[in-house]
């Protein structure tokens, strides 16, 4: 703006007063005789004073500023073609319509120092090998961290497979369709990240109890406790409904609903991420695919923002928490009201997104919270049948008078579970990841995880907000507590389970340990 010259010499004049003016050239212009050399001076140093003024004032305001929140987000679309075999029964289907389409919901955050991507993908479960390519791929195309990528799955019961044979095993050679997935969530990560823009950015908790079931049950009835293996269980999961032989749930529920919402300066709705302790609903006709109440939930938030027709479009997301052990049937309703297919999933979700809406009203905005991430690996021994199961099985397959099945229904999948179990590594290496957004801690654990740890790690967390992201970053079963372990049922069975019983111990003292971690270090 001012030559730096001119504003030198003047300040040489301000220092050295003796000097006679009349001696000195004119420093823009040594042969410009226009104006008299003392009133020449007299003007250029008020110039460059202000100029010095109006610079200074800059840098204030650049300081003052501080650095820009944004937010971007943006869907992937992960419908598999028909044919793929839809997972979440026993034995599966082959798919034959797509009720409503799959997606990759992602969202970006950045404080100015640190970028975070959070995915959700409508798919049962997707192994960590899967959820690796996709950050590899989005992270070379951008720089974005491998680790401050939280990539999880919604755990819908009507999307194709994205998992291989067996859950704690290596993933060395991917399908097609997991390979397609993949991509699509690198695309997706990158397309929120073309789609950052200033953002504001507040969260809140409200509570839905009407939909979460513990589905875990003492019962009176000691032949509603036979397991595959040949033994007896002191619990049963989703025992018959209104049964007088029920007698009081194994576990507590988790009514709270936790939610992040983005929005530029001006107040459009840029995203909402949600999370709920509760299984997929289900109640989809035979063979066709549909996301569940996680893809209802995000349409009807979306509508209730009033954030449609927007660009780029406004993307709702919901996340599964701790829900390993939690349905939304009330087992002790006798008189159970029956649904339409679809009916029951959208049912849930617009309880779900309603009382989001109300909440939403009553959050604070930030215009700048801090972000930040912590990733550790964890290695967990993988637990092996014991010599009685074994035993167990080898008399079912000869199958002759003398060696009758037991009658359980369930004999012939598990065996086949623990031959490939036999077969399969004896310990797993998983991942674990902590989030920080300014005095909210979000959790990512990669497991079909019981309520009661959801619940201890809300507690025990040093953040003023915590919630947790199941399924995140692999999909290794399920995860009960040391104590469901020692009742039995369903989800402690080898083969839905799959490590060692005391991981759940391990991966909150872990959670924890990165939490406090975050705490410190902002």
């Amino acid at each position: 703006m001012f030559h730096p010259a001119a504003c030198s010499i003047i300040t040489a004049s301000i220092a050295a007063p003796f000097i006679d003016p009349s001696h000195l050239i004119h420093p823009l212009n040594p042969k410009d005789q226009s104006m008299p050399r003392p009133a020449f001076y007299r003007v250029l140093l008020s110039l460059c004073v202000a100029g010095l003024l109006f610079s200074s004032g800059l840098v204030l305001n650049a300081e003052d500023s501080g650095p820009v929140f944004r937010a971007g987000a943006a869907t992937s679309n992960i419908t598999p073609p028909l044919g793929e075999m839809i997972v979440g029964g026993w034995k599966p289907i082959p798919a034959t319509n797509v009720h409503d389409e799959l997606h990759a919901r992602c969202l970006v955050l950045d404080d100015g120092n640190t970028k975070l991507a959070i995915v959700l993908c409508d798919n049962v479960g997707i192994p960590e090998e899967v959820f690796d390519l996709a950050k590899q791929q989005a992270s070379d195309a951008t720089g974005l961290p491998f680790s401050n990528m939280l990539l999880a799955s919604t755990h819908t019961h009507s999307a194709t497979t994205a998992r291989g044979g067996l859950k704690t095993a290596n993933e060395t050679e991917l399908t097609n369709y997991q390979t397609f997935v993949a991509h699509r969530i690198s695309d997706g990560i990158r397309r929120a990240l073309a789609n950052l823009e200033p953002a504001k950015i507040g969260w809140g908790t409200v509570e839905e109890p009407s939909e979460v079931f513990n589905r875990r049950w003492f019962v009176t009835d000691a032949s509603l406790l036979a397991n595959p293996f040949g033994g007896i269980d002191q619990v049963r999961m989703n025992p018959p409904r209104g049964s007088s032989k029920l007698d009081r749930p194994a576990g507590p529920t988790d009514p709270e609903i936790s939610f992040v919402s983005v929005q530029s300066p001006d107040g459009r709705p840029i995203a909402l991420l949600a999370n709920y302790s509760l299984h997929y609903v289900g109640g989809v006709r035979s063979g066709e695919v549909s996301a569940d109440y996680f893809g209802y939930f995000g349409k009807f938030i979306e509508e209730k923002l009033d954030a449609t027709d927007q660009s780029p479009p406004f993307v709702g997301i919901l996340s599964n928490g701790t829900s390993g052990d939690v349905n939304n049937i009330n087992f002790a309703d006798k008189s159970p009201q029956k649904h339409e297919p679809y009916e029951k999933m959208q049912e849930v979700a617009e309880k779900v997104a309603s009382r989001v809406f109300e909440a939403h009203q009553q959050i604070v905005f930030h215009d700048w919270v801090p972000l930040a991430v912590e990733h550790t690996t964890l290695t967990l021994k993988t637990r092996q049948p014991t010599p009685e199961m074994i035993s167990h099985f080898e008399q079912i397959n000869r199958d002759d008078d003398e060696n009758p099945r037991s009658g359980h229904r369930r004999e012939e999948i598990y065996a086949d579970r623990i031959t490939k179990i036999l077969a399969g590594p004896k310990e797993v290496e998983i991942q674990l990841q902590a989030l920080r957004i300014g005095d909210l801690g979000i959790a990512a654990i990669p497991f079909e995880t019981f309520t009661e740890t959801g619940l201890e790690l809300k507690d025990r967390s040093p953040f003023q907000h915590t919630f947790t992201i199941e399924l995140a970053n692999g999909s290794f079963g399920y995860l009960p507590t040391p104590q469901q372990h020692r009742l039995g049922g369903y989800e402690t069975w080898l083969g839905t389970n799959y490590v060692e019983k005391e991981a759940t111990t391990k991966i909150v003292a872990s959670l924890l340990e990165m939490f406090q971690t975050l705490q410190e270090d902002n």
